[in-house]
């Protein structure tokens, strides 16, 4: 692996362990969550940065189905990180908190919500386009791939991708999307490992549903052109 990919695929986890502490909020601190967003924010440009090229080409050659979806998902995620960064100086009560910024924190707050949620599952879908790069990584790292280790591989991720629809509904993270809800409510006994462990399913879902569908998508716009 060359040291651009090094660097990529450093950024790519990177930004995969923040976004998933984030959804914790306040369970690891207000100070530290706001932290980790800017932190977040720092490598979601840095990431943009080393994939510069591809907005280069972004209004050229043609654009197939799958290439819609992924152009879809890169600027709605980009959307909504933007509107998480914008809300977080808002509703800021700690890191940003100098700032004079005055009013606004109900819209702050609405926002805040709506970006953090719509961002993660986004993300997670975005991931999932990128699954089979992940399969050969993980191949290599293991000296060579099989179709028993591959196999297996797959069976794991359904597994998570089940119980990821378990925990999306248990965590009412359908209800924040639509702001039917304008709180989010923490158990703040809960071990921090189970809460993380529910958004990694649930991650594990948005991912198992992106990359069956870009896959879908790419075998459709074959036929289409055949």
């Amino acid at each position: 692996m060359n040291p651009k990919m090094i660097v990529k695929t450093g950024v790519d986890i990177g930004m995969t362990v923040a976004l998933l502490f984030l959804m914790t909020y306040e369970m690891i601190g207000q100070a530290l969550h706001e932290w980790l967003g800017i932190g977040m924010f720092l490598l979601f440009i840095i990431h943009h940065v080393l994939n510069r090229r591809w907005f280069g080409v972004l209004l050229k050659g043609k654009y197939t189905p799958f290439r819609i979806w992924q152009t879809v998902l890169v600027v709605s995620v980009l959307l909504f990180m933007i509107g998480s960064m914008v809300s977080g100086v808002i509703i800021s009560r700690s890191v940003l908190s100098f700032l004079p910024i005055h009013g606004g924190s109900s819209f702050g707050r609405k926002l805040h919500m709506l970006s953090a949620y719509w961002g993660f599952v986004l993300m997670s879908l975005h991931l999932g386009l990128h699954w089979n790069m992940m399969l050969g990584a993980v191949g290599k790292a293991v000296k060579g791939t099989s179709k028993v280790r591959t196999c297996i591989l797959r069976i794991v991720v359904a597994v998570v991708a089940i119980y990821g629809m378990y925990a999306f509904v248990k965590r009412d993270i359908g209800n924040y999307m639509l702001l039917k809800v304008h709180f989010v409510f923490f158990d703040y006994d809960e071990p921090l490992f189970f809460f993380l462990l529910d958004y990694v399913a649930v991650m594990g879902l948005f991912l198992f549903i992106g990359h069956y569908l870009a896959a879908f998508l790419r075998q459709y716009g074959r036929k289409k052109k055949a």
